[in-house]
């Protein structure tokens, strides 16, 4: 049976992607290109890193990233290797596989032609075995605790645009057998609203087994779609309980003030809990509001014990609408 390991667990390698010349981010690119190689040197510091790059702008990527981080020529449509990735899972002994969850663009709001095909081609390259899962899913949309637990948002999986006709039931039958999850907690979330209608790892994610770190409102937020977001996970977690029985341990943390960040698009994704735990480290953004900033790098400092807690800015990156763990899609070690 394979388990999908915490993210806390000791990684082999971090998988993550050079956004090819001509690609959605347009002119943006070049400063989009500078966010993903401060990211990759950073956990590159802490465990190998492998960045995806079509063939002909691997010279550029070896050249931003610096020689310690592998480039990799294989196409790529995008930089968000979470989603378009495999998803690793663990058997006995360690020995590992890839979950191949079908990336369609997140449900057809993008093209997607090489990213379709990126969790084939990156299992293949590095010899892990393949298993093509029956429902569509993107790893964003899956955050474990490695002990049984899955939490996932019903937006994003429960949806036409990635599972026509499939019932939430039937989704989490095959979350479980894929995933090697006993329990399943489900968070309303809300389709339409952004490009992954609303993946989970931008809204809650396991500090450890029993503690859910729970992205919130920033203080004085007025009511709109985001804060019923928050307050419909904070209340289906407050009720839920983890594969082993336990009431979960809900920790705030708070967004940034925008009121503090200057001008940003509306596709600005604003939110630390999108962090990447790596081996010995865990990468949050800089958004610029000190204050949050702060408090969000001393949160999760104590709550990743032993752990460097790395601040990395990201604004061009997050103008995309993901984060620092979208951009990562870590392989497990045996």
């Amino acid at each position: 049976m394979h388990q999908m390991p915490a993210e806390s667990q000791p990684h082999l390698r971090t998988f993550m992607g050079w956004p090819p010349a001509g690609s959605v981010w347009g002119r943006y690119t070049a400063a989009v290109r500078r966010d993903v190689a401060a990211v990759a040197r950073t956990i590159a510091e802490y465990e190998p890193v492998v960045l995806l790059a079509a063939p002909e702008d691997a010279a550029a990527a070896r050249k931003a990233c610096g020689g310690g981080v592998e480039v990799v020529p294989l196409p790529v449509d995008d930089l968000w290797l979470r989603d378009s990735g495999p998803v690793f899972v663990t058997g006995p002994g360690g020995a590992a596989a890839g979950v191949d969850f079908g990336f369609n663009g997140w449900g057809g709001k993008q093209e997607h032609p090489r990213d379709g095909l990126v969790a084939r081609r990156v299992l293949e390259a590095f010899g892990v075995p393949r298993t093509e899962a029956p429902v569509v899913a993107e790893g964003g949309s899956l955050e474990t605790d490695g002990e049984g637990t899955l939490l996932v948002t019903e937006s994003s999986l429960v949806n036409d645009n990635r599972n026509p006709g499939r019932s939430r039931d039937d989704i989490e039958k095959a979350l479980r057998e894929l995933l090697g999850v006993r329990k399943v907690i489900w968070l309303e979330g809300v389709r339409g609203e952004d490009v992954t209608d609303c993946h989970v790892d931008a809204l809650a994610r396991f500090a450890a087994p029993g503690t859910v770190l729970l992205s919130s409102p920033p203080p004085g937020a007025r009511p709109d779609v985001w804060t019923r977001v928050y307050e419909q996970a904070r209340a289906a977690l407050e009720a839920a309980t983890d594969a082993h029985g336990r009431r979960l341990e809900i920790v705030d943390l708070p967004e940034p003030d925008p009121a503090e960040l200057g001008r940003r698009g509306e596709d600005f994704l604003g939110c630390y809990a999108n962090y990447y735990v790596a081996n010995g480290a865990v990468l949050v953004p800089r958004f610029g509001d000190r204050c949050a900033d702060d408090h969000a790098a001393s949160l999760l400092r104590d709550l990743h014990p032993g752990r460097t807690v790395r601040q990395v800015e990201i604004h061009d990156l997050a103008e995309g609408g993901g984060g620092i763990h979208c951009a990562t899609q870590q392989q497990p070690a045996p």
